[in-house]
């Protein structure tokens, strides 16, 4: 069994991370890690999850999980630099699945893969969402820059960072297929008198209400037809699924930065 720490244990995804790993035939909780004065810290795990007790205490004290764990599953928001880092000196596995990582802390775990952590980091963990990917990329690279392209995305009214990271990674796929940069060719939306849509833009749109887990939408168009790549998630637990393949992974690979590219097979 592989001994698996979630990180965020008492939010949405903790709990769903939590529930699955207590049902799993290869991983076992060997830790539940909340921020410290959480007020559900000391509540066990799986209770929490709506589980059976699980004998595994939610508690703040990352350091002293990792020395009885051999991964860690980080779905929190908020810099990833610290957990890796002490995820790395304890010689444990790391699968990130936090979105909108900035350039520095991305760079940050490409170093500490050099120096031998092993890591998934990705920004979305769905099985769907990553054949999407590739899809898009194959798409773009057919169709060709005569294609307009747009990408839209929808999500709860809770989630607090646009566009989300996949929807930014759908828009990166379509610029690499067509040597575009992402920081100058992705146009945020459209608002007034903007004129006719130019030869060398991506529009990204983003919606948010209810409780819609994550649709994202690709369109190429031209005059006479379009193309619409979609895919729609239900339940969170596609994301936990798929992490829990990531763990998987991690066990047997070698040392390096990863994406769910590499655990599915798909590069």
């Amino acid at each position: 069994m592989i001994r698996t720490v979630v990180i965020g244990a008492a939010g949405r995804m903790g709990r769903r991370l939590v529930a699955n790993i207590l049902e799993s035939e290869t991983l076992s909780l060997a830790g539940a890690v909340e921020y410290p004065g959480c007020p559900l810290v000391g509540t066990d795990a799986g209770t929490l999850a709506g589980c059976a007790a699980a004998n595994v205490a939610v508690t703040d004290d990352l350091k002293a999980v990792l020395a009885n764990a051999d991964a860690v599953i980080d779905f929190a928001t908020g810099p990833v630099t610290e957990v890796a880092d002490a995820c790395a000196a304890a010689n444990v596995a790391m699968v990130i699945g936090t979105t909108a990582l900035p350039a520095e802390e991305k760079q940050h775990l490409a170093d500490l893969a050099a120096k031998g952590a092993k890591i998934v980091q990705a920004y979305n963990m769905s099985v769907g969402v990553n054949l999407l990917f590739k899809l898009v990329k194959e798409a773009a690279e057919i169709l060709g820059t005569n294609y307009d392209a747009e990408v839209i995305e929808m999500h709860h009214n809770l989630k607090k960072d646009a566009p989300s990271g996949t929807a930014v990674r759908l828009a990166e796929q379509i610029c690499d297929a067509w040597g575009w940069d992402y920081d100058k060719d992705v146009r945020h939306g459209r608002e007034g008198l903007v004129g006719a849509r130019t030869d060398r833009e991506i529009g990204m749109h983003s919606l948010r209400g209810g409780d819609v887990v994550g649709d994202h939408t690709v369109v190429f168009a031209i005059n006479g037809e379009r193309v619409e790549l979609t895919h729609k998630a239900s339940s969170r637990d596609t994301f936990v699924k798929g992490a829990l393949r990531a763990v998987e992974f991690l066990a047997d690979a070698a040392p390096g930065l990863y994406d769910m590219q590499d655990v599915l097979g798909l590069k």
